[in-house]
């Protein structure tokens, strides 16, 4: 039978997000590799890894807004790309796109495209075509993410993070998230939208309507924002957890990144994180870490993480891609 909505794929994902996190959870994670990624385009600012074909698809943030294939590293050897597609708007309208994060959908594409405050350049959620890269659709930002004065998300400050929040027997929703505070909101809250289809609307052609999803606290500390995230279900009942990849910058040239777990606020809550891990102490090199997902099983029943790093197109950096895998005490029982 024909599964349009990819939920076969994205089923066998879901039965592995129990064995996601280490256990304990303070037991962290080990860096299995990291490797340059080989210049074709860069700005890679989202990564999705697709289990069925065992390939990676990142998603640059540069004007000309392409969507890239890429085989997985292996024995010490870079990645090596597949498919380029270009994700474009409808002749005569050009698109101003500065995706920073995506979800796959079936043969559809969801991006999340960065805004700068200006009708020119809006920040939008995006669906696109994944067989032409032809633009579907266009949905704005609900009115307290809108640039008004005093209001909305701050220039090139989101949305920056969006994941699949449901589960494959449950209709369609996503989760996007601000990189930073609203202007009108207070600082030490990072906002989170829900984006759902009500009953009777087709989630392959109608649009999603918003809805808050309360808000994360962000590490502590100046210039921290939230650069993805991945939904983590429980293998029985209970709540999802977030986990989520935070990036901070200062001068001269300093990079600093954290993997934080988060519980799915209320819609009216804010939630601070039930652990944190340090990037660096793990080994990653400092840099402009801007992805985020699962990746393939290293060990049996146990899916990695991949990570993606953005380099602005400056030759000081590199895109790089990392993989992650948490360790696992023999002695710890994972709780659902």
């Amino acid at each position: 039978m024909a599964d349009p909505l990819g939920l076969e794929l994205i089923g066998a994902t879901w039965a592995l997000l129990a064995s996601v996190l280490p256990c304990p959870l303070d037991a962290g994670w080990i860096l299995h590799q990291e490797v340059q990624i080989p210049k074709h385009s860069g700005g890679y600012s989202a990564i999705t890894y697709e289990q069925s074909a065992h390939r990676l698809w990142l998603l640059s943030d540069l004007p000309d807004g392409t969507l890239s294939a890429w085989t997985l590293p292996s024995s010490g050897g870079l990645p090596r790309m597949l498919q380029s597609l270009s994700l474009k708007g409808a002749a005569p309208h050009r698109l101003h796109l500065d995706g920073e994060a995506l979800v796959l959908v079936g043969d559809q594409v969801w991006v999340a495209s960065e805004g700068r405050r200006t009708s020119e350049r809006p920040a939008q959620l995006l669906r696109f075509s994944r067989v032409r890269g032809d633009l579907m659709q266009v949905v704005p930002m609900p009115p307290a993410w809108q640039p008004n004065p005093g209001q909305g998300l701050d220039s090139n400050a989101g949305p920056e993070s969006l994941a699949r929040l449901s589960l494959p027997s449950e209709p369609l929703a996503l989760l996007m998230a601000a990189e930073r505070p609203l202007l009108q909101g207070p600082r030490d809250q990072v906002p989170l939208l829900r984006w759902f289809w009500p009953s009777g609307l087709d989630p392959r052609r109608d649009a999603p309507q918003a809805q808050s999803q309360g808000a994360l606290r962000p590490p502590t500390g100046e210039g921290w924002g939230l650069t993805d995230l991945l939904v983590l279900h429980p293998p029985g009942p209970g709540s999802p957890q977030l986990l989520t990849l935070w990036r901070r910058y200062r001068d001269p040239f300093q990079w600093n990144n954290q993997l934080r777990l988060y519980p799915l606020p209320a819609p009216d809550a804010v939630v601070d994180a039930l652990e944190h891990w340090d990037l660096q102490a793990m080994g990653l090199t400092p840099e402009n870490w801007e992805g985020l997902s699962l990746g393939p099983e290293l060990s049996p029943g146990q899916p990695s993480l991949l990570l993606v790093s953005d380099d602005n197109l400056n030759p000081l950096q590199t895109s790089r891609l990392a993989q992650l895998q948490a360790r696992h005490s023999p002695t710890c029982v994972l709780k659902p």
